[in-house]
Formats: C-alpha cells, structure tokens, sequence
C-alpha cells in the first residue's frame, strides 16, 4: 500500500511538472510579473512552514502582498495552487517513506479524506462557513488544552501514550470518518492540517504520523485544481516557479528538522500551531465574508 501511495505522488509530481513545463516553454517570452528571488525566498518560508504543519497558504498570500509580487489579486488562487503542488507532494513522499506508520491506517485516513474532498464536498458546501469556522476554531482550543494537560500527566482520559503507529478496530473507522468529514471540509475553507493533527494525538497515534496523513490528505488536491489554472493562464508563471524551487528546498530542510526532533518538543509544537489555528478560525468568523476572503 505504501508503494501504491508513493508511486501515486510520483506520477502526480510527473503530471504537475509537465503541465507546468509544457505551459512555460509555451510562455518563454513573457512569464509574467514577480522577482525570481523574492519570489523563491517566499517558496522556501512558506513551505518550510508548511512542513511544520502551519500551512503554506495564508503566509504566501501575507507575503506575495507584501513584496507586491502578483499584478493581479485575481492570479492568487491559481498561483497557490500551482506553485505548491510540487513542494507539497514531495512532503507527502519524503514523510511517507520516513516515518514509521501502518500501511493500512496511512492508505485509509489518506482515501478518506481524498474522498471526501471529491464527494463529500456536496454536503457541506450548504452548510454556513461562519459557524463552521466558528465551532471548529473553539474546538482545537479545547483539544489542544486537553494535550497540553496530558503531556502534563494532568489527566489520564486520552489512553496510552502518544506512540502507536497503527488504527485498529473502532478507532480506524473513527479516524476514517473524522478524515472523510475533514476533506470535505476544505472545500469551504476549513484547513486540514490543525484538524488531523488533533485527531492523530486524540486516537493515541504517534504526533510522527499526523505529518504523513495530513500532507497525503492534501497532496492530490492540489496538482489536480492546478490543472484548470494552467490551462487558463491565471496564475502568475514566474512566481509560481520560483515558489516552486524554493519551496522544494524548504521542504526537505524543514523535514529534516522535524524528524529529529524529540517527540515531546514535537507535541508542544503541533500544540501551539493548532491553537493559533483555532484563533485563527474564530477571527475569520467574526469577519464579514469579503474581509475573511481577503
């Protein structure tokens, strides 16, 4: 199973590369707005922290922005996706193949939440965003004071400790399901990453093995929406490949990092990231839908 998932995110590498390349040989004499260094530098930072479980998103926008590297807001979208397709399938790769994790609990929560992205969606794209955002915002908070105190031995309700590397029984079908619901999720807006990292640590996983899950719960999605972005023209080339470059690097320093990491530190930061997480959704909630959007 881990080899049919590994050859999946080659093949996805492949196919975004060559949309990409074909697009850009296509486009040679004029690839658009942006400063190939600026541009690359801003790849490697979001990516790095991506790689951490922070998300890439949010702070390439904050700082495409903020260095004014897009000629048209309308061009964000299309240069997200496109320009970390690549970084984050090989995310998906380098922490699938290093850390130790079940065959069958990664192919699971991963097809889970592939699924639900494609199919779910349908349920949940009716569903208010705002509210949403809302109670999932207080939600990792809380999940998050309760694995603050049980790394504190405060309380004992949460099972064994944090070093399973498999689902079995009921808590694989709860981890099938949570998953599925946060792939669909993702379609109005709500990040899998904080989510999944919760849930592995509430299911007595390793933290190890929410890097794996949650990159490969997203690493399909992306190559697949840059498709209709390339094929339009809106993304910003040049910027999306740079992104791309320094991003590669970023991910494969970032991981480095994490897997050396003691895995007490580890807890402590994922606790952290899905706290700002959830501060996050509770702002975005508060915000009038343009505001948020922006």
């Amino acid at each position: 199973m881990v080899t049919v998932l590994l050859a999946i995110y080659v093949g996805l590498i492949l196919m975004h590369a060559v949309n990409m390349g074909v697009d850009t040989v296509k486009h040679k004499g004029d690839l658009g707005h942006g400063n190939w260094i600026v541009s690359g530098i801003i790849g490697f930072v979001t990516d790095f922290l991506d790689t951490l479980g922070i998300g890439s998103f949010a702070p390439t926008t904050l700082l495409l922005n903020m260095t004014k590297q897009l000629s048209s807001d309308r061009l964000l979208p299309g240069t997200l996706n496109v320009g970390h397709g690549i970084p984050v399938l090989v995310e998906a790769f380098i922490f699938t193949q290093v850390v130790d994790v079940s065959p069958v609990t990664l192919f699971a929560l991963v097809g889970s939440a592939t699924i639900g992205a494609f199919i779910g969606s349908r349920f949940v794209t009716g569903l208010p965003e705002k509210k949403v955002q809302l109670w999932m915002g207080w939600a990792l908070i809380i999940t998050a004071v309760l694995m603050f105190a049980r790394q504190q031995g405060w309380i004992d309700i949460l099972g064994a400790d944090n070093t399973a590397t498999a689902l079995t029984g009921i808590k694989l079908v709860i981890g099938v399901v949570i998953n599925f619901i946060l792939g669909a999720l993702m379609t109005i807006g709500v990040g899998l990453y904080a989510p999944c990292m919760a849930m592995v640590y509430m299911l007595g996983l390793s933290p190890l093995v929410a890097f794996p899950v949650m990159m490969g719960s997203c690493a399909g999605l992306m190559p697949v929406a840059s498709i209709n972005f390339v094929k339009t023209g809106d993304y910003a080339r040049k910027v999306s490949l740079a992104i791309t470059a320094g991003g590669i690097l970023g991910v494969i320093v970032a991981a480095y990092f994490v897997t050396g990491l003691d895995l007490n530190v580890l807890t402590y930061i994922i606790i952290v990231v899905i706290i700002i997480t959830g501060v996050m959704y509770i702002r975005k909630s508060m915000k009038p839908a343009e505001a948020a959007a922006e």
